[in-house]
């Protein structure tokens, strides 16, 4: 009888989510919750990241002015958590 090499537990891990098309959900999951890492105490303090749908990344802002400077920042932010994903996850954030 032939053993098969063993394989390495993260490598089974990732096939096994891959093959249940689970791999973006992860990646969107991940964006989410980077947001406060990546705008930093102040931005968090009144912003909450909801989801992400269709490379668009939700983000409910508490207060008005910060809804507008926010989005002056957009690009910024978009550029920072697509630099910590690795990826080009993020085109998009609505602020709502």
């Amino acid at each position: 009888m032939r053993k098969s090499s063993p394989k390495l537990i993260k490598k089974s891990i990732e096939d096994t989510i891959s093959s249940l098309g689970l791999s973006k959900k992860i990646e969107q999951y991940t964006a989410v919750e980077l947001w406060p890492s990546v705008v930093g105490d102040r931005i968090a303090k009144v912003t909450v990241a909801e989801r992400m749908n269709e490379n668009k990344l939700f983000v409910h802002v508490t207060q008005a002015p910060w809804r507008n400077e926010l989005t002056f920042l957009k690009k910024d932010i978009i550029k920072k958590i697509n630099s910590a994903m690795g990826n080009t996850l993020v085109k998009d954030i609505i602020f709502r």
